[in-house]
């Protein structure tokens, strides 16, 4: 029985983490639940799976929460969760909080040792290497939930890491990819919520519209694998069958696929080194007889060669893109900018990064360093 702690849980991916710990109720005890304001959610699901203690970074849905869970430990204001962290003995952490600022929250969880099944992608572009070395210290494994990078982490399993050649990470294509190009300026943010064969959370599906996610991928490949970006291929996959594939030097290919759904990455990540037999998601090969591979478009998916900057200049430039996308995503939602205008705010915030003497070129930077940058982005964003 391994003790469960949900960061992020009234997510998408936390809510699906929530549904593998139900379904494998013999094996994972659910201990504590974080969120950030959704409190009604937060207490259905603290009843459900019978904890004790929750946190609410939002103080005023921390007074609802005590008034919905008498007997529950409610931690609130900005802080709660590392609180939580510190108070509850656990596994297994699963982070599947949202963005930048769960960078603390991250290095918490890894210092207290054990799995850390990590969702938030952006806390390894930011700061892969001082994570890994945290992680080293504290004997922690981090095993990544994303689709793409679970299924690097599991083909690499055929293999030893001197023998790789490249890997391949799939995408779908996202929301537009069959949108005529002069349409893109008029998208609505409806629109960009649609995504064809995925179901996320708002940011993460406008990333996959314009490919930022890709972008991002390829930083957090270099940092969970140790791979230069020039040996890192993105191919559009519009299936979403094949989740990520693995070339190895003697020209073999090996592939991870299954159905689109989120819960397969999370149970191998919480319950890694296992596979508990879990019926809930199948593969049927005559629903998926064709599979279909193309290289993306660069004037469609300007983002993605984004990505390969950021990767090679290393430093503060995967904090500086992962801002600028944050706030330039947020701003297409509230109707302020088009479509096309998120990836030019962050090529601009990257220009402005990449162009000082030093930026870019810190291969190791502190973490104070890289708050700054993530500070400083998101005010020349928010100011465009």
């Amino acid at each position: 029985m391994r003790r469960l702690v949900v960061l992020g849980s009234t997510g998408s991916v936390g809510t699906s983490t929530l549904d593998v710990a139900l379904t494998l109720s013999d094996r994972f005890r659910v201990v504590a639940l974080a969120a950030n304001s959704n409190v009604e959610k937060l207490a259905e699901q603290a009843r459900a799976h019978r904890v004790s203690v929750v946190a609410l970074e939002d103080e005023a849905a921390g007074a609802t929460a005590r008034r919905l869970l008498p007997g529950v430990t409610v931690l609130a204001g900005p802080g709660a969760t590392l609180e939580l962290l510190r108070k509850v003995d656990s596994d297994v952490v699963l982070q599947a909080t949202v963005g930048a600022a769960a960078l603390a929250t991250t290095f918490a969880a890894i210092e207290k040792g054990g799995i850390v099944a990590l969702a938030n992608k952006e806390s390894l572009v930011m700061a892969g290497a001082l994570l890994f070395a945290a992680a080293r210290r504290h004997g922690a494994t981090v095993v990544p939930v994303d689709s793409e990078h679970s299924a690097i982490f599991q083909c690499l399993r055929t293999g030893n890491a001197s023998e790789v050649e490249r890997i391949i990470l799939t995408a779908s294509g996202g929301s537009f990819r069959d949108r005529p190009l002069e349409d893109l300026p008029h998208v609505t943010p409806a629109e960009a919520l649609k995504h064809p064969t995925w179901t996320m959370g708002p940011r993460i599906t406008v990333d996959s519209a314009t490919m930022m996610n890709k972008a991002l991928e390829i930083g957090e490949a270099v940092a969970l694998f140790g791979l230069s970006p020039e040996r890192i291929r993105v191919v559009i996959h519009p299936q979403s069958i094949v989740h990520s594939m693995v070339e190895f030097r003697d020209g073999s290919v090996v592939a991870q696929m299954s159905r689109p759904d989120m819960r397969l990455p999370i149970l191998f990540a919480i319950a890694y080194p296992e596979r508990p037999q879990y019926d809930a998601v199948r593969f049927n090969v005559r629903d998926f007889a064709k599979l279909t591979f193309a290289d993306p478009d660069p004037v469609r998916y300007p983002a993605i060669e984004l990505g390969y900057r950021a990767a090679r200049a290393g430093g503060t430039a995967g904090a500086v893109m992962n801002a600028a996308d944050e706030v330039a995503v947020t701003n297409f939602l509230a109707g302020r900018i088009a479509f096309p205008e998120i990836v030019r705010r962050v090529t601009s915030a990257l220009d402005r990064e990449l162009s000082k003497p030093a930026a870019g070129g810190a291969a190791a930077p502190t973490l104070e360093e890289i708050i700054d940058a993530d500070r400083r982005a998101r005010l020349e964003v928010a100011a465009c």
